[in-house]
Formats: C-alpha cells, structure tokens, sequence
C-alpha cells in the first residue's frame, strides 16, 4: 500500500513487545479465526469510546453521528482491511508477557484490550499490516506499518490518505491466508464470532461494491422480552442451534449483582444429533461484552448438554488463552447461576404446563438422569423433575411427588426394577406380588438408572428400593383380593423341599426361600441383601467391571399347585427331585432373561421328564 508519508520513522520494537509479537503467533492462539474477532472487539470499543465523548463534545462526530465497522476486502492483492480500530496500546506489555511466559495468565487475567495486544494476532494472517489514523476532531492523521518481525515504522500521512474519523487497518495478507478475503468467510466469521457488537459491521466484497450490511449492532439477549417476538426467538434459536424444529423451551433473562450476564437459551424440540457423544460435551457459546469467545467453555453440566444458546458475561476477562478462560472462579459462578435457573425453569413449565415438559422429559430425560448420578448438590431437584412410567400408569408419565402420594398404608419405600424392556419387566415375576397389592413399581428400563438408584438415597424420606432384591417385605398390605391366600406361613413339606432345592443346587445359589412376591409364577430369582440388584449386576459384568457375581436367591412360591405337588414326593423320587430342582432354578433364570446354566443338562433333565410323563400315560 502506498501513501504520501512525511518524516516517516523506523523503529525497532522494544524487546518485550517482539517476544509478545512471536509469542501471540505461534502459541497463544489456537485458531487463526480470531484476528478478525480482535480487530472487530477493538474497533468496537473505539466506537464505544467516541460515542461517550461525544456526550460531551459533540463536536466529534461531526456530520457522521452513526459509529461503524466496515471490513473491505481485495482478492486481487490479497488484501483485507478494516475500518474504525481504536488505538494501539503498549502500556502493560511487559508485565502481560512475564506473566504470559510464567504460565500465569490464567490468574487474575487482564482483558487483551487493556494491553491492546489482541490486534498482534493480524500478523498471524499477514506479512505487513498497515494501520492509519486520525483521531475524532484532529487535522492530523498517522501511518503505523510493520512487518511484525522486529521494526515497525511510523509518521504523518496526508489527510486525504485517512479516514475522516478512526482508523483504518490494512492485511497484507501471506500464502494460504488469501480466503480470508472471500466475502463467504468474512461472513461467517463476522455472523459466529462478533455479529453482536454494539455496532453495525458492513462488508465490500471487492473494490468497487456497494457497501452491505451483515451485523446491525444489536443483540437480541439484551433485549426486553417484551419487545421480542415468538418468530424471532425461533430465528435465533435456529441460528444458534444449527437446527430447524421449533424450541420447547426458551429461557431469557438478565443476572445482576455480583456478577452480570445475560442468557438466552432454548431446550430444542428434538433431539440433536450430537446427543450421545461419547465426551458428552455442551454446546453453550460464551460471549463477554457481546463478542464472541468460545463455544468450548463449561458453562453447563453435561446432563443439560442438550441445551442451546449463550451466555453474555459484563464481568468475565477477554482473556488472551481462550482454553484458560474456563478456569476463571466467575465462570464458576456463572455456570451455577445459569444451571439452576435452567433447572427452575424447567420444574415451572412441569407444574405449568404438563404436557409441554412431558414431550421434553420423552426426549432428554435420559439425559437429565445422568445428572442424579453425577450432581449431588442438585439431586433433589433433579428428582422432582423425573418422570417415569410404572406398572400402574400405563402410556402417562409419573413423578416421584405422584407416586409417593400414591402409597399404599404400610409401604415404606419407592420400588423399581430396571431392564431393558418394558414388556419383558411387566412380565416378569418379581412384579406379582406388588400388582396383587396394588403396589406401584417404576419401570426403568434407561442404562442410566441402575446407577443413579443406587446412590439416591430417598425421596420426601422414602426410600429407594429394588423388586429384584432382598426381602420384598410385603406382609403388611393386605391383597387386593381378599379371597387370594395370603398367609406366609410354610408348611413342614415345603420348608423341607426347599432344603433339599438348597442342598441339591449348592452354590449355584445363595439361598432359597419362600417368596412373598409372587402370585401366579412358581419361582424366581432375585438378588441378596446388599450388593447390585439383577440388572446392574449385567451391566457391570458386560462393561467388564465385575470381578465376581453375587450367588443369586431362589425364591420359590410356596401356595403354586405345582409346588405343593412336588414336596408331598417321598424319598424314593429323590432322582427325580434333583432333575426338579435344576429345572426350577433353569426356569427361574429363563424367566430373568438369562439362558439355562447348563444347556446340555437342561436337555438332558427336560428329556427324562417327558419320558417320565409318557411312561405314566
């Protein structure tokens, strides 16, 4: 670029800022992207600047009252320039880079503006950057050019040369940088990354072109919500979220006090299709002061990764290592202001709107159950928002405030069971004891939940307790039959078969007893005491987390025809008792979802009782 320069200096940087120049392009950048960023966050705040003199002295503005950002680009020359950045500062320089090179810049940051050195980050992207400019209400304009490896030169520029008012920096721009000047890219990094400054940013596609708007300087988080209209919060949420249903949910509002941050987030109306990333990651942009920063910071718990949308923070640092802002305490803050807000806004629109939440729950409950597992400080509002369905509800979704409302006289405790289908759970065995009492059990059939029940302890005082596991304890609730027996009381001939069941089967059990839960089938299995109950038992095992599995307990039904039948064999069918009591227990495993233990055997057994069957007829 050339201009008619007078008394033009050469410079050599002072050595601070050199090893600043070195450092900002080869490490403390992750991602080229951000110069047009620093360039448009500076620019703003020179405009911001001006527009608070002028309240003053509103003689700066002249006859052009309206600030602005235009970026012009030159395909040709490979040549990209910005107009309105503030002026460059040195101040700080090198306390910023001791405390860069000591690793400490993560510690109570400083913002890159404060530095000015966030406009460095342009010789990532150019062999020379040319900066002219002339202050609001001065007939003088300056020319600041440099190649950033170690001399920069400066002196006046004739007025016709400068714009009337700012500045104007021009990117030469080096090999494999040149689609940084294709209006596409421009663009895109303009709409992503700073689309919301307060101040209109236009293009030139190339010389010659109408000049075109693509960021009107407003932002619509900071908006009234009243001012805002359905459609244009489903324009942003689509925007934002990279998808085009409608939003379940938007949250909108604006925190004060010791921290200040807007938020405007939107809980989709499907599933994304990220959902079940294995690194579960968030994708909640972070902004401070209306400029883009990352879409990489922790500003949600992993179980509301499913949200969308954005976090404008007054407080936090433009803080030059964009990975470390993340480990700032008012992010910490932030992230558990906006995580329970989210949280309270979800448990309103249950109570408010049932129907709205339930399409939620169908969709990202799954997800919001990591968070019984992993969020202790939140778990008991996270349990008030779960829904479940049960043995009693049918297609309808239950919460926990529901089901304990819904207790039996003498129940004690909130049952499940897990699995991993809701037919084969209605159908198992376990459950007969509780639907002839009336008793209602969740059905839980996410891999999620064999975790999260094991650590919640209680809900409204009661607690948590599996079908499959330990004593049903079910004798005090009467059956909804009042003609169904329901002494538990164990004859002598059956307290002696199950013995002999015992003794035959030796440690392929841990036990076998008399069942109080079941009604209709003759045997089960069911876990002991303590320990993982059936399913997490699988889960543990399949996930090779299991060293060794707990001996399961028989329970055998001791009021089943068949089982009254068998204990009255005398001692001369002992052969066939054996056969019996290998069978019960295969019949128990079949009906849990496992095979046979012994294929073969229970081939063998099943043919010689059949024979046994045929020779009697």
């Amino acid at each position: 670029m050339m201009t008619d320069t007078k008394a033009t200096e050469t410079r050599t940087f002072e050595a601070d800022v050199s090893r600043l120049l070195h450092m900002m392009v080869h490490s403390v950048y992750s991602d080229r992207d951000v110069f047009l960023r620093e360039l448009i966050s500076n620019s703003a705040d020179a405009c911001e600047k001006l527009r608070y003199e002028a309240i003053g002295r509103p003689e700066l503005l002249g006859d052009d009252p309206k600030p602005r950002i235009t970026i012009a680009a030159h395909p040709d020359k490979k040549r990209l320039m910005a107009e309105a950045l503030g002026t460059i500062a040195r101040s700080g320089t090198r306390a910023f880079v001791e405390r860069l090179e000591a690793g400490k810049a993560n510690e109570d940051t400083q913002l890159i503006g404060q530095f000015g050195v966030g406009f460095y980050s342009a010789f990532m992207v150019a062999d020379r950057v040319d900066v002219i400019s002339r202050q609001a209400g001065s007939a003088e304009a300056w020319l600041w050019s440099s190649d950033g490896k170690g001399s920069y030169e400066i002196g006046s520029v004739a007025l016709g040369e400068a714009p009337k008012r700012g500045t104007r920096v021009v990117l030469h721009l080096m090999e494999g940088a040149a689609s940084y000047t294709e209006s596409y890219q421009l663009e895109r990094l303009v709409k992503s990354q700073s689309g919301h400054v307060p101040v209109p940013i236009s293009l030139i596609e190339k010389p010659g072109s109408e000049v075109r708007d693509i960021a009107d300087g407003t932002a619509l988080w900071v908006k009234p919500k009243s001012e805002i209209k359905p459609e244009e919060y489903t324009d942003f949420y689509r925007s934002v979220a990279g998808q085009y249903d409608e939003p379940a949910a938007t949250i909108h509002f604006r925190a004060e006090g010791r921290q200040e941050y807007s938020v405007l987030a939107f809980v989709p109306g499907s599933r994304p299709f990220d959902l079940f990333d294995q690194d579960r990651k968030g994708r909640m942009k972070l902004y401070v002061r209306r400029v883009f920063i990352t879409d990489d910071a922790d500003l949600l718990p992993r179980y509301l990764r499913f949200v969308r949308g954005l976090v404008d923070s007054a407080d936090l640092p433009l803080n030059v290592s964009r990975e470390m802002i993340q480990e700032s305490p008012l992010l910490v803050a932030i992230r558990k202001g906006v995580t329970n807000r989210i949280l309270a806004d979800l448990a309103k629109l249950a109570e408010n709107d049932a129907a709205a939440y339930a399409k939620i729950w169908e969709n990202f409950g799954v997800v919001l159950k990591e968070g019984l597992y992993e969020d202790y400080e939140r778990r008991e509002q996270l349990l008030k928002l779960a829904r479940f369905r049960s043995s009693a509800s049918g297609e309808e979704l239950r919460s926990l405030a529901d089901y304990v409302a819904a207790m039996k006289e003498g129940q004690k405790a909130i049952f499940f069971m897990t699995g991993e289908d809701r037919a084969r759970l209605e159908a198992s065995p376990q459950l007969e004891g509780f639907k002839a009492r009336g008793i209602e059990v969740l059905l839980l059939t996410d891999p999620v939940d064999s975790f999260w029940v094991t650590i919640a302890p209680e809900f409204e005082g009661k607690p948590f307790k599996s079908v499959t596991q330990g004593a049903a304890d079910l004798s005090e609730i009467p059956l909804l039959d009042k003609a169904a027996k329901s002494d538990t009381e164990t004859s002598s001939e059956i307290a002696t078969f199950l013995a002999f069941v015992k003794t035959v089967l030796g440690d392929a059990v841990s036990d076998v007893k008399p069942s109080d839960r079941l009604t209709e089938s003759a045997v089960c299995l069911v876990a002991p005491e303590h320990g993982p109950d059936r399913q997490f038992e699988r889960l543990l095992n399949a996930a090779g987390r299991l060293d060794k599995a707990a001996k399961p307990v028989l329970e055998i039904n001791p009021r089943h025809e068949r089982i009254a039948a068998l204990a009255k064999l005398g001692k001369d069918e002992r052969a066939f008792k054996e056969d019996i009591a290998h069978l019960l227990y295969d019949e128990a495993r079949v009906l849990d979802g496992d095979k046979p233990a012994d294929a073969k055997a229970f081939s063998e057994r099943l043919s010689r009782l059949v024979a046994r069957r045929m020779h009697r007829s």
